[in-house]
């Protein structure tokens, strides 16, 4: 469970500090000095406000639970945190090419009318958006998997906020073994089985509350890899893997991976249909 809560923080620290380098690149480039950074900074801690707010309303929220509506919760949480994922894998993959000129676009805009809260705002809706989903993955990444304490949780997230920072200078440095592409590219097929893993978990518990049918187990392949040993537990709770599944969780795989093979289709063509239109 920590590599995963290290992972989360470590893949969307390092998104929400690209954003933040490309506005303090540009304001650096522009000559706009120290006033221009304050907007930014400023900016920088709304964010996170805004994303310790929605950790707090989630906690205080799921406290006032109880029984079944404490279980209906989770599995919302942890079905909502598959989809926010698989709709940021989506997301990244058509604007992260023109992210950076779109920002500098934006921010040329701003400082020719002088308009330095835009700065503010684009910093702000960065970070919070960052901290937003990340404070949603990992509840429903909680909600999945076994109970951890708070201590230990905290160590890993702060393990994934410093590995960020490393990462970050390597690929600022342009290090050829960790370009950006790279990165997003092995990170992507990383989320997209953190995504999968989450929807199984939440199927399951689906299955558990009576809301879907319980069939038998297909087959069982623990001889070969228990799902509740601890290599096996790992892989189980990275990749949605279950040594024993049921008809719920065969076809849960089996309709993610024909989603993910369309939208992946679907936008390769959408790619060359633009490329062509250019020519």
């Amino acid at each position: 469970m920590t590599t995963q809560i290290a992972f989360i923080v470590w893949r969307e620290s390092v998104e929400a500090l690209l954003v933040i380098g490309i506005l303090n690149a540009w304001i650096g480039q522009s000559g706009m000095g120290t006033a221009a950074r304050r907007y930014l900074w400023g900016g920088v801690a709304a964010g996170l406000a805004c994303a310790l707010a929605l950790a707090f309303a989630i906690l205080r929220f799921s406290e006032s639970l109880a029984g079944d509506r404490l279980e209906y919760f989770q599995t919302a949480l942890v079905l909502g945190a598959a989809g926010l994922i698989v709709q940021m894998v989506v997301w990244m993959r058509r604007h992260g090419r023109q992210m950076q000129r779109d920002l500098e676009r934006d921010l040329t805009r701003a400082a020719a009318r002088g308009r330095w809260w835009m700065v503010f705002f684009l910093a702000l809706i960065a970070v919070a958006r960052e901290g937003s989903e990340t404070v949603v993955f990992l509840y429903g990444l909680l909600g999945a998997g076994p109970g951890i304490g708070r201590i230990t949780v905290l160590a890993a997230a702060v393990t994934g906020l410093l590995l960020a920072l490393g990462s970050y200078a390597l690929l600022q440095l342009g290090h050829r073994a960790l370009s950006w592409r790279v990165f997003f590219r092995i990170t992507e097929i990383m989320l997209l089985l953190l995504a999968c893993a989450l929807l199984v978990t939440g199927i399951g518990n689906l299955v558990a509350l009576g809301f879907l049918p319980y069939t038998a187990p297909l087959w069982d392949t623990s001889w070969l890899l228990d799902d509740t040993g601890r290599v096996g537990g790992s892989i189980a709770l990275l990749t949605g893997y279950r040594a024993a599944p049921d008809l719920a969780t065969v076809a849960t795989w089996g309709g993610f991976a024909l989603l993910m093979g369309i939208a992946g289709w679907w936008q390769s063509h959408r790619a060359v249909a633009a490329r062509e239109g250019r020519s």
